[in-house]
């Protein structure tokens, strides 16, 4: 397995990105992409697009959302990397693929929990004068957006290392 190990890594590498890009954008949902960052010092209002019906949301709503998101975003990473893992002829060692998915979860939360002044980029960002980046939404950029999907791919990346760990080709 040592000589294929990089090839693994890069096979798994590209099915967890992937998996991650449907994740977010695809599977997550409009309440929870609005509302996983509200707390009860910034509210989210959010309007149903069905009823129209609008309702003000608070920490405990924004926790489950962004709970809620990560729960499906890891669902999709496990699908995404395990049918394409089984489509190349890769076996993941179930303990590594869990650790990996585990951190993948809680450093996705942690990122997409934004409560504005609080939120673990937002101080990252602005401890490494990346501040006015991360708040920077004009000329067709979104900062916060480029940092959140940075910091994801480098998780990312760590995590298709960890899966790599006593996997093996048939």
């Amino acid at each position: 397995m040592q000589a294929h190990r990089p090839a693994v890594f890069a096979a798994l590498l590209g099915l967890t990105r992937a998996g991650s890009a449907i994740g977010d954008f695809w599977v997550q949902s409009d309440f929870c992409a609005r509302v996983k960052g509200a707390s009860d010092d910034h509210p989210v209002t959010y309007e149903d697009p069905k009823t129209e019906k609008k309702k003000v949301h608070g920490t405990a709503d924004g926790r489950k959302a962004c709970l809620q998101h990560c729960l499906t975003y890891t669902a999709t990473q496990a699908i995404v990397a395990g049918l394409g893992a089984r489509a190349l002829g890769i076996r993941v060692h179930p303990a590594a693929a869990a650790i990996a998915l585990a951190m993948s979860f809680g450093t996705h939360y942690a990122a997409d929990r934004r409560v504005p002044g609080e939120g673990l980029l937002e101080k990252l960002a602005t401890k490494t004068g990346k501040g006015g980046f991360y708040k920077l939404a004009d000329y067709g950029l979104n900062g916060a957006f480029h940092l959140d999907s940075a910091w994801h791919h480098g998780w990312e990346t760590v995590a298709a290392l960890i899966a790599t760990t006593g996997a093996k080709t048939r």
